[in-house]
């Protein structure tokens, strides 16, 4: 028996603490309760907007949708051999319990990605990274429920279309709802340190274990904790322009942090960027930049969505003006219909 709340406010359920009153909100545990509330928000002639973790979305004050909270829960080995285990993970688990518990199993891979906010089925969607790591590389296939074929299917790693910060989960919204991720980790240690100031960090103590207390502690003294500080974590996507662009840009910052891709394309760092137009700890109104961390974008006294607009669409004009580079929002903006875009 589905619990349908009406003109339920989201404000605790999204990290960037927006007031936001949904028309319809439904909690989801099961896959039958997700077949019964795609049913009713049909005969209600509503759109369905999911909410995970609620760490990667802008909302309006009003969101005249049926929203989907995913909750459903579960960790469990359905395979392994002598170097790798399968690892079924419910789409409602929290992200971070569940890369605390894969380290306690010895399941390697995702340590990088440790105190990353969210649960495990909004990771796809945005195939999060961190420190030289996407989530991507550790997925074997994805459970969802297709929208349009209207069935439960699984899509494999190759169909799941992972690109940087982007799927085909997040490139089609409307179409699949994820119940369930499988990882395949590792049984074998292989530490990924290649990244910013990590093997330092880690010094001669190269364990997992210790990567993964490392990477706790280089982003909380970074970032914000988002019940003291809302925020939805980096708020811009790091741009990769052209080896030929990126050199024009070297003559005149020769000290611009970047990283070569393997197609020969640079990746800059877009808090660097910010950093260097003035942005950092700097606010407009009730939102600013984070003073340790210019990549986070807070909610600093209950601004609503419009204010969050104007405050990042101020910082992309000065980075445009400064370095001809547009930075892209990594957050998903809904619209009052609940229609979310990029």
């Amino acid at each position: 028996m589905l619990n349908i709340k009406y003109d339920f406010q989201l404000k605790g359920l999204n990290t960037l603490n927006l007031s936001a009153v949904a028309a319809y909100f439904i909690e989801i545990n099961t896959q039958t309760d997700l077949i019964d509330a795609l049913q009713f928000a049909k005969k209600e002639s509503t759109e369905v907007v999911v909410l995970s973790g609620g760490s990667n979305m802008l909302l309006p004050e009003y969101l005249n949708a049926c929203v989907l909270y995913i909750n459903i829960q579960g960790i469990q080995c359905i395979e392994e051999d002598e170097t790798d285990v399968l690892v079924q993970v419910g789409a409602g688990q929290n992200w971070h319990d569940f890369v605390l518990y894969s380290t306690q199993q010895e399941w390697y891979g995702l340590q990088n990605l440790a105190l990353i906010p969210g649960k495990v089925g909004a990771a796809p969607v945005q195939n999060i990274g961190a420190y030289g790591v996407e989530v991507g590389e550790f997925i074997s296939y994805v459970s969802v429920y297709d929208c349009i074929e209207k069935e439960f299917v699984t899509l494999s790693r190759n169909e799941c279309h992972f690109e940087y910060r982007n799927s085909i989960f997040k490139q089609n919204q409307k179409r699949y709802i994820i119940v369930s991720v499988v990882f395949k980790l590792k049984k074998n240690v292989e530490l990924k340190l290649d990244y910013g100031d990590l093997a330092t960090a880690v010094g001669d103590n190269k364990t997992p274990m210790n990567l993964q207390e490392q990477v706790i502690r280089i982003r909380r003294s970074k970032l914000p904790d988002p019940k003291e500080y809302p925020n939805v974590g980096s708020f811009f996507k790091n741009p990769i322009v052209s080896h030929q662009q990126f050199m024009q840009m070297h003559e005149h910052f020769p000290n611009m942090p970047h990283y070569t891709q393997a197609d020969g394309r640079v990746k800059l760092a877009a808090g660097w960027l910010i950093d260097q137009v003035g942005w950092k700890g700097k606010h407009l109104g009730k939102v600013g930049m984070f003073a340790k961390q210019a990549l986070v974008l807070v909610n600093y006294a209950d601004a609503n969505l419009e204010e969050v607009k104007a405050t990042y669409t101020a910082v992309q004009n000065d980075v445009q003006q400064k370095f001809n580079i547009l930075l892209e929002p990594e957050p998903i903006i809904f619209e009052e219909n609940g229609l979310g875009h990029l």
